[in-house]
């Protein structure tokens, strides 16, 4: 079982910006005890490497991967500090041609067939349809899916995507997990808002169960 395939049997993955590395394990733990052991870290913030290296060293059984990756150099980073995934708002030949050379399972973002084909022909598993509901919401993303689906590449809807329509998202067969920047929003993190995150945690699992009947 590939990452991705990990990744799409908790169907959300939390999608995060933290600004303190201190906040990296309490944050960790909120998500772990709301059942939701996932967590893309996004290089927005200077403190996403120590975040990430924190969690991958000290709470190995969670899945802690890199967002908004730009550059082969971040790519490096993201690698050298435990990440398992690493996911780009956008798409870029080189950053995917040396994240395959290191060993780095990559997501980049698409909005278009032609995007999505330049992914598939640098093998990606997954990709992120980004931004989500600006770029036509689950209705695009189906139609742009359709003609690929014998590739088996997945997708991983990101950017207003919100329990009330996650529903539609997870109806498209291809969407392997959508981004839920809900879960853990950076103003809880920074105030210690330690049982909202796992609240939200837990709400999620149990949407995304009843969604698919589990």
């Amino acid at each position: 079982m590939s990452i991705f395939d990990t990744l799409s049997t908790y169907g959300v993955v939390p999608v995060i910006a933290i600004d303190d590395a201190e906040a990296a394990l309490p944050l960790a733990d909120a998500l772990i005890a709301g059942g939701l052991p996932v967590a893309e870290i996004t290089f927005r913030t200077e403190a996403a490497r120590d975040v990430i290296a924190r969690i991958a060293a000290d709470r190995p059984y969670m899945i802690v991967g890199a967002g908004t990756v730009l550059t082969e150099d971040q790519a490096d980073a993201a690698l050298a500090a435990g990440a398992r995934f690493a996911l780009s708002p956008g798409i870029d030949a080189a950053v995917l041609a040396h994240a395959k050379q290191i060993g780095l399972p990559f997501a980049p973002g698409i909005m278009s067939p032609s995007e999505l084909q330049i992914a598939l022909r640098h093998g990606c598993e997954m990709v992120k349809f980004f931004p989500a509901m600006p770029a036509g919401g689950p209705n695009m993303l189906k139609n742009i899916a359709a003609p690929y689906a014998h590739t088996g590449i997945g997708f991983n809807p990101t950017g207003g995507v919100t329990p009330d329509n996650l529903s539609d998202w997870l109806a498209v067969p291809q969407v392997r997990a959508v981004g839920g920047t809900w879960i853990a929003k950076r103003d809880d993190i920074a105030a210690g808002n330690w049982d909202a995150i796992t609240e939200n945690a837990r709400a999620a699992v149990a949407r995304v169960r009843e969604i698919r009947g589990a």
